[in-house]
């Protein structure tokens, strides 16, 4: 069987819903072939969910159909986020995992994230390990699989809000940007004490205004005019399927993830001295400082969700966070990426302060950074751009980071270029102790990109 190559990314399988890339035999396909994967690794069920986009429910019929034809026992939880579907794992006891999803990505987009044991998803050479199955339809035969249907949401709700106190009420608005979270974000923070306004939380799966993505301007932009407009403490905007977080603060300001991780750091020191945090390379340098100034040991780690998930396990750390918003506890919790516990987590933190959330992030340091950069590319020749331009800084003679992409390190600051494993897209990030020098960076990576003719000048923060 042959499928688009490019759709098996570094940790999880995404593409175009249609004929060439994604559908119901595709998706079928790849469940047969998931199903030999769990088979191999003595795994005999999986959790099988799905978020609310067009050809979601569809596509969930056939990854069904395809692990049970492999003969692996399913567990249908329907409609859910994907923690909700990490979650379940340990609910059930159950190693495997089949969530079809698109996460973050625009209206058009399908996928599925696979789990081959408790907080486990798919690591690359497993992602090839899958096409590799499909390419020779090398399927496990034998009985037909059994399914059974479980509603989890109560269960859900009621685990994560026994771990969290809010000291106070506070006034919330919950951005779900017309995604999944819409289902459950509102009543999950209302039972946690908060009074709740909502806002896109109507699921609409062709993303009318903007796509669910709170690493992008758009979204962050109308969380906070909204929690302007309504006079809540705090905004809080959650992603397609629910794994990423965004904030503002009660004047709408933008409170990007590395800095509110500062905030959630500092509460997991306060009960675990010397912890380690794990971050990604997409951060500002001004959170691992916080993380060292308050007693903690900050680690660097690989950008994607699979790798900060096993770093986080690998160094035994208590909290990890990436910058597009996808935070994972340790401590208290399941050591998965859950926007909903994360949002309880600041919320609870917050409601011990007798400051607002912006006097409380005034206090952290911050230099001068942009938000995700996006350049449109092809699948085919990000990766080999992104090569060619870390091997030219380092001819150059600068530090650099290359453990996903190229963190480049400069006089006062430094600048990130990182092939999106979601989207056919280069990521850029840059951050400088002072204007003048954020202006430079940007200008030296400009002029190394200029090698590039198919590169689009037009430096996209929308995060579409």
């Amino acid at each position: 069987m042959q499928l688009k190559r490019t759709m098996f990314r570094e940790y999880d399988i995404r593409g175009k819903e249609g004929d060439d890339e994604l559908n119901v035999r595709s998706i079928y396909h790849i469940a047969r072939a998931f199903g030999m994967m769990l088979k191999q690794r003595s795994v005999e069920s999986a959790v099988v969910g799905h978020d609310a986009r067009v050809t979601s429910e569809s596509f969930h019929h056939a990854a069904i159909q395809g692990l049970t034809d492999s003969g692996i026992e399913v567990v249908d939880i329907g409609t859910v986020t994907t923690p909700m579907g990490y979650w379940a794992q340990y609910h059930f006891d159950i190693k495997g995992l089949c969530m079809v999803t698109a996460s973050h990505n625009p209206s058009g987009w399908n996928g599925v994230k696979l789990g081959t044991g408790l907080s486990k998803t798919l690591l690359p050479a497993e992602v090839q390990e899958l096409y590799g199955i499909i390419e020779k339809e090398a399927y496990a035969k034998g009985a037909i699989g059994g399914i059974r249907k479980e509603d989890i949401t109560d269960a859900y709700m009621e685990d994560l809000v026994g771990r969290v106190h809010l000291m106070r009420p506070l006034k919330v608005l919950v951005n779900t940007g017309n995604g999944t979270g819409g289902k459950f974000a509102p009543e999950l923070l209302r039972r946690a004490g908060a009074s709740i306004i909502e806002h896109l939380t109507n699921i609409d799966p062709t993303y009318p205004h903007y796509t669910a993505n709170p690493d992008g301007t758009a979204m962050m932009k109308d969380t906070g005019s909204q929690t302007v407009k309504n006079t809540c403490d705090i905004g809080l905007a959650f992603d397609g399927d629910c794994d990423r977080l965004g904030v503002v603060d009660e004047k709408g300001n933008t409170i990007w993830p590395e800095r509110y991780l500062m905030l959630l750091a500092r509460a997991v020191l306060e009960k675990q001295p010397g912890a380690k945090i794990i971050f990604d390379v997409k951060v500002s340098e001004a959170l691992p400082e916080y993380i060292t100034a308050h007693g903690g040991v900050p680690i660097m780690a690989r950008t994607g969700h699979s790798f900060i998930r096993s770093k986080l396990i690998e160094e035994n750390a208590a909290l990890a966070g990436e910058g597009s918003g996808h935070i994972f506890y340790a401590q208290d919790f399941y050591s998965f990426d859950d926007a909903f516990f994360a949002a309880l987590k600041l919320l609870e933190y917050v409601s011990k302060q007798s400051m607002s959330l912006s006097e409380l992030i005034v206090e952290t340091p911050y230099y001068f950074i942009t938000p995700t950069i996006q350049i449109a590319t092809t699948d085919e020749e990000k990766y080999a751009i992104v090569e060619k331009l870390t091997a030219a800084f380092k001819k150059d003679g600068y530090r650099v980071i290359d453990i996903s992409g190229a963190r480049v390190y400069m006089e006062d600051g430094w600048g990130l270029i990182r092939a999106s494993s979601n989207t056919p897209t280069l990521v850029l990030r840059f951050e400088a102790k002072t204007q003048e020098g954020l202006d430079r960076i940007m200008a030296v990576f400009k002029q190394k990109m200029s090698q590039f003719p198919s590169l689009s000048t037009d430096w996209n923060t929308s995060g579409n």
